[in-house]
């Protein structure tokens, strides 16, 4: 008889595993879509977002204001930096109501050891997540940009940099992601460099 209860016991934690891996998963990927929907939407309010590398620009923005994200008009620094402020408070957010979800979820009665050590470890990679991407801005800050935000999502990177007139050079990426690589160990491929004009 204590086997079958073992089973049991097994079968409920195995269950709140389960619940607790598919919380952590869906609010990471959460924050990922929403910094992704608030980077497209920005490219619209901006005029112009293209990958750099010599990919073609950014469908949704060709869509919204002509040939391939070209406009006549060029962002300018208030609104440059209103996209930086911007794009941060969305991010803080994302991660505040992450946060909030998994201290809720370690925080139930119901909620065993294993549940709350995964929950706990799920806080820990947020925050440092956090703390990687303040480092990689200022570091691109450091480097000569006017402006960046970071995101790290479980396998790549996105940075949105304000780009200098002209746009990002090769010299300028490569420079990014030396940086981005020595930070986080990401590689050019996991990395996506998005200019903010």
């Amino acid at each position: 008889m204590r086997t079958g209860k073992k089973g049991a016991d097994w079968g409920q934690l195995w269950k709140r595993n389960a619940v607790v891996a598919a919380i952590a998963l869906f609010v990471c990927a959460a924050v990922y879509l929403n910094w992704n929907y608030e980077q497209e939407a920005a490219g619209k309010t901006l005029g112009q977002s293209a990958m750099v590398g010599g990919e073609a620009g950014d469908p949704l923005v060709k869509d919204a204001v002509g040939e391939e994200g070209k406009s006549g008009e060029t962002g300018d620094v208030s609104t440059s930096g209103s996209y930086f402020a911007t794009a941060r408070l969305n991010r803080q957010q994302a991660r505040d109501s992450a946060l909030s979800l998994l201290q809720d979820a370690a925080a139930r009665e119901d909620a065993d050891e294993t549940v709350k050590q995964q929950v706990n470890d799920t806080i820990q990679t947020m925050a440092d997540y956090t703390v990687t991407e303040a480092q990689i801005e200022n570091l691109v800050v450091a480097k000569g940009y006017t402006d960046c935000v970071a995101f790290i999502g479980e396998d790549s990177l996105s940075l949105a940099v304000s780009a200098p007139e002209g746009g990002l050079t090769e010299a300028d990426t490569a420079k990014i992601l030396d940086t981005v690589s020595q930070t986080t160990g990401f590689t050019a491929e996991q990395t996506k460099i998005i200019p903010v004009e």
